[in-house]
């Protein structure tokens, strides 16, 4: 089989990434591997004591768990998985919610300079996970948020799942 190749910009043969890695430290890596579960819709490809990885095809990620004592969460804002299309978000957010996990709707938000229709869910230590379109984008500079806990925020709730609170 032959490849192509693919040149830098500065003319150097190019280094094609296979899979982008996120590494989380979590206070219960059997808690986080059955809520990980669920959110994947995928079983870990190795475990070890402390230690989980899924070895995810779409999107394409190396996402494992360490369990690592900590006091407080670090600097992370959240993370997400970008769709194609509204009907894409909520198709994902049913998938969480048939299998067990909270979540919440913001539709039509204004968050990082663009119009957003997103989906969220919380993992056992508190990272926030969403699933997100954008629909209109490079919008003019505002107070407009870029986490899921900025107080500047402009969210609209259209549907909470049985036993979560509203956003602010």
């Amino acid at each position: 089989m032959e490849s192509k190749s693919v040149l830098a910009r500065n003319g150097a043969k190019a280094v094609i990434a296979l899979k982008a890695h996120l590494a989380l430290n979590v206070a219960n890596v059997a808690n986080s591997i059955e809520f990980y579960r669920k959110l994947f819709n995928l079983e870990p490809s190795k475990m070890r004591t402390g230690y989980a990885k899924f070895d995810l095809q779409n999107p394409p990620l190396n996402f494992t768990l360490n369990e690592a004592p900590f006091a407080n969460r670090g600097a992370l804002s959240h993370l997400g998985i970008q769709v194609r299309s509204t009907a894409d978000v909520l198709a994902t957010k049913q998938k969480w919610a048939d299998a067990g996990l909270k979540t919440r709707d913001e539709m039509q938000t204004n968050c990082c300079y663009a119009v957003q229709d997103k989906a969220w869910v919380n993992d056992p230590d508190g990272n926030e996970w969403e699933v997100f379109v954008v629909l209109e984008d490079n919008l003019a500079e505002s107070n407009a948020c870029c986490g899921a806990a900025d107080q500047n925020c402009e969210v609209r709730v259209t549907e909470i799942s049985p036993g979560t609170r509203a956003a602010s």
